[in-house]
């Protein structure tokens, strides 16, 4: 059973863009199958083995989800801030304005996929 404390230690060891195979690993050697991140409050949502489940508080103001998906926003927005451009928060308004509801991780298949307020995927990475 996986707890907040060793997801927070994870993400402060590992919660990078250029160590995220990692950071997938090591969720996935907790016992997490998938986690969806929430752009409106920014929580999360860990899945694992035996139905369990555990939700994080929020982690900044409500933000508003533009219920008009923009994948060309989504991509100008993810650009900017590999780059460096936009922080975490900066990053999530952008993201939420571009339509995304939240993004979605899967340490089996090691992929990042973005969701819209509709449930449709508007982008699958794959971590590798």
């Amino acid at each position: 059973m996986f707890t907040l404390n060793q997801i927070n230690e994870i993400h402060g060891r590992l919660g990078k863009q250029a160590a995220l195979h990692e950071y997938l690993r090591a969720l996935k050697a907790i016992g997490i199958d998938k986690y969806d991140s929430y752009l409106a409050d920014g929580h999360s949502e860990y899945f694992g083995k035996d139905n369990q489940k555990l939700v994080s508080p929020p982690v900044h103001k409500k933000l508003i989800i533009n219920t008009v998906s923009n994948r060309e926003g989504l991509l100008n927005h993810l650009t900017l801030h590999a780059g460096g451009k936009t922080n975490y928060l900066e990053m999530s308004q952008e993201l939420a304005d571009s339509g995304v509801e939240k993004w979605s991780f899967d340490t089996g298949k090691m992929t990042l996929t973005y969701f819209d307020v509709k449930g449709r995927q508007m982008l699958i990475e794959e971590i590798g």
